[in-house]
């Protein structure tokens, strides 16, 4: 009876076993973009980040009804893509082109914030 257990036991075993999923591990070079983008990615959210801080962005997204921690808050949930488009618009902009920037930023903190709800 013992010797039937232990066959059955082993059958068992040996099936669950194969049911098991295996993962194909597979290790290449990457590339110096590959290697760089985490540096990159941290300098974009340095740079949203430091724009959020200014005095005048500030004041505008309190005339807007945002707090300013608020939207820290929302680009630190922000994915990498995002807060790379939104350090290039930073870029892009003059001087005194501002507003549409921050309406950019409102835009897309409130995309975020109705995603999270889901």
């Amino acid at each position: 009876m013992k010797s039937a257990l232990k066959n059955l036991l082993c059958r068992f075993l040996a099936v669950a076993v194969m049911m098991l999923p295996f993962q194909n591990v597979q290790a290449s070079m990457i590339g110096a973009g590959q290697a760089t983008s985490g540096s990159s990615v941290q300098a974009d959210r340095d740079v949203v980040l430091s724009f959020l801080n200014r005095s005048q962005t500030e004041e505008q997204l309190q005339a807007l009804g945002l707090d300013p921690q608020v939207a820290r808050d929302r680009v630190a949930a922000m994915t990498d893509d995002e807060v790379g488009t939104l350090a290039g618009r930073i870029h892009e902009q003059p001087a005194g082109g501002l507003i549409g920037l921050l309406l950019l930023i409102l835009l897309i903190i409130v995309i975020v914030m109705l995603v999270q709800r889901r």
